[in-house]
């Protein structure tokens, strides 16, 4: 049976921080796409625009299982056209204007910079091109919006890192957000902070330029230097990439009794230090879930198939440009040693063989992954 399905979704709540979230449940409720007559039969061509590298998802998990589920869709027809333009947002725009010129179908797009891709989703709409905003909410008229629920990813950290922290001591923590280009970064902060309340003090806190680790690292040092390393009580990362930064950090520093440390992603590296007890938890988001959805949007937004569409946009979010998009939102599940094999495992994200390698061994042994 699959663990997707077997799962019991850990926040039920909707919403209510900057995207206004309100269950829809009734088909036909996007005018624009519930009066749109067929247009296309297979022959669909969807432009796909990811925003980075840096972290592995985007190029491991992403691009692949859309193009293989849009394949799926159109009979071995379709098309993805894929451009990642890792971290640049000048160089971004500059590829979603091509693939307009290119005269796409429809655009899948997760923003590097989520207000400055506005005017090149405008352009798209008079060119008559229906954009999905994908994982990242971006500004300007787009036709729909598929990501993780943004605040059950901060609640899942900021519960974690409050339920950990040694009640015995000062519970100072650091605190590393992401990026300010990403609208996802602030959700993520302020669902974290509801959870931690008055239960810590954040001694530092600093929001990462681009998500880099590089950067994460460099803010870390500078709050070891402040703080001191020793009255470092847990840190609150937000997400897998710069927990790396972090524990790199700490180890220099010469910590060898790593504080709790939060992430997201679930990235091969973060659950192996996860094993190893070097990072407390991650946040699993089932990739293959969302790019799946996502395919299966653009092919219906694009065949301007309206009940198709509708059906998988039953959600409605506000951007600061548009009010009530069409939206899909994917659950998501806290990942700690002790529910490894029930996500990342059963899912197929990873085996446990690419998880267990020599280095883990005895880690997994330990907490009995095999």
């Amino acid at each position: 049976m699959n663990s997707r399905m077997r799962r019991i979704p850990i926040f039920m709540a909707a919403s209510t921080m900057t995207l206004s979230l309100a269950a829809c449940g009734v088909l036909g409720d996007s005018e624009e796409a519930g009066s749109a007559d067929p247009t296309k039969g297979d022959d669909v061509t969807v432009g796909l625009l990811l925003p980075e590298k840096a972290n592995q998802r985007y190029e491991k998990f992403d691009e692949p299982i859309i193009r293989k589920k849009v394949d799926e869709l159109t009979n071995g027809k379709g098309e993805v056209v894929y451009a990642n333009a890792d971290q640049d947002a000048a160089e971004q725009r500059k590829q979603l204007q091509r693939m307009i010129d290119d005269k796409v179908d429809v655009l899948l797009l997760d923003a590097v910079d989520a207000k400055d891709i506005a005017s090149g989703v405008q352009k798209a709409k008079d060119a008559g091109i229906p954009v999905i905003a994908y994982d990242r909410l971006a500004e300007g008229p787009i036709d729909a919006y598929i990501s993780f629920d943004n605040q059950q990813v901060g609640e899942a950290q900021g519960r974690a890192l409050a339920e950990v922290l040694d009640k015995g001591r000062s519970e100072k923590i650091v605190m590393m957000n992401g990026a300010v280009t990403d609208p996802n970064a602030a959700q993520f902060k302020k669902a974290a902070l509801a959870e931690l309340g008055d239960k810590v003090t954040i001694a530092k806190q600093y929001d990462t330029k681009e998500w880099k680790p590089s950067n994460a690292r460099a803010n870390m040092m500078a709050a070891i230097s402040s703080i001191g390393a020793e009255n470092i009580d847990g840190v609150y990362s937000a997400n897998d990439g710069m927990a790396g930064g972090i524990v790199s950090a700490l180890k220099a520093a010469g910590v060898t009794d790593l504080p709790p440390i939060t992430g997201q992603d679930a990235e091969l590296e973060a659950v192996q230090r996860i094993v190893a007890g070097e990072q407390y938890m991650s946040v699993y988001k089932p990739y293959p879930e969302e790019a799946e959805t996502a395919a299966e949007m653009a092919v219906a937004r694009a065949r301007g198939h309206g009940i198709e569409f509708d059906a998988l946009t039953r959600d409605k979010v506000n951007s600061p440009t548009n009010e009530a998009i069409p939206a899909h939102l994917v659950f998501v599940s806290p990942l700690t040693k002790e529910n490894i094999e029930e996500t990342v495992v059963d899912d197929g994200i990873y085996k446990v063989s690419d998880i267990c390698t020599s280095k883990y061994e005895a880690d997994c042994d330990e907490i009995g992954l095999k």
